[in-house]
């Protein structure tokens, strides 16, 4: 069974590897440190217990744009059922997505035409720009900076998959970032072109692969919508929360 407080706790966990943090009122801030192609959010502190308030969204918020950092919050819902109408009266609208977890006693399936890229693979600059190009709606894959992805992979902080066609070329990628039993997978994208011929699904079950080969025991996800949550329940994910995101693009 699959509990919200280990996911929350990862939560708390996960940016730090390339992020400084500031408190402010009850959430913390995660600034990503310049040069690692990221940014990051601000989250409710962990093991907090304040109900959330207009003010405190609009004083995280504000912080944020002082700093020059986007405006993002987020978290999840069965954790912190506050801060969304907190959110609503501060005249905002988040997003909320399925989030979803794999049992641990699941079997997923080897797939085929997918690898782990290591942190000086030539393909990882183009599994990057395959992720780039399927949320941008593009088939054109080309390289795209790799930032601080390397120095991740070698440190066993960051996994890459990529997929590729019957002639090798490649047409997705994903990553996870384990970190102790606990895994979320990111980022899953494939280009327009490829997307009925069950690439996300071995993209995801290849990622879980490699979590437990790292030692992962729980693995989770949030998906987009529902559509793209059904290529992660058929791989054996079950639905365990909401997560919600508060991102200036949502409205």
């Amino acid at each position: 069974m699959v509990r919200l407080d280990a996911i929350e706790a990862y939560y708390d966990t996960v940016p730090r590897a390339a992020a400084t943090t500031e408190e402010v009122g009850p959430f913390t801030l995660f600034l990503a440190e310049e040069g690692t192609g990221w940014e990051f959010y601000a989250r409710p502190r962990l093991d907090g217990d304040a109900s959330f308030t207009a003010d405190d969204v609009r004083r995280v918020l504000d912080r944020q744009v002082e700093l020059g950092r986007p405006r993002a919050i987020e978290w999840v819902d069965q954790v912190t059922p506050s801060l969304l109408p907190a959110v609503s009266a501060a005249g905002h609208e988040a997003g909320r997505y399925p989030l979803l977890a794999l049992p641990p006693e699941t079997e997923v399936s080897v797939p085929e035409r997918t690898r782990a890229l290591s942190h000086d693979d030539a393909d990882l600059a183009l599994a990057v720009g395959a992720v780039h190009a399927a949320f941008e709606g593009e088939d054109e894959v080309v390289a795209r900076p790799v930032g601080k992805r390397p120095e991740l992979i070698a440190q066993g902080r960051l996994i890459e998959v990529a997929a590729y066609d019957d002639g090798g070329r490649l047409i997705g990628g994903g990553s996870a970032a384990p970190r102790g039993e606990t895994a979320e997978l990111m980022g899953i994208g494939v280009p327009p072109a490829h997307r009925t011929a069950g690439v996300g699904t071995a993209i995801t079950a290849a990622l879980v692969h490699a979590c437990r080969d790292a030692g992962v025991r729980t693995v989770f996800l949030s998906a987009y919508n529902d559509a793209a949550a059904s290529i992660y329940r058929r791989v054996g994910f079950e639905d365990v929360g909401t997560a919600c995101i508060l991102g200036f693009d949502d409205e």
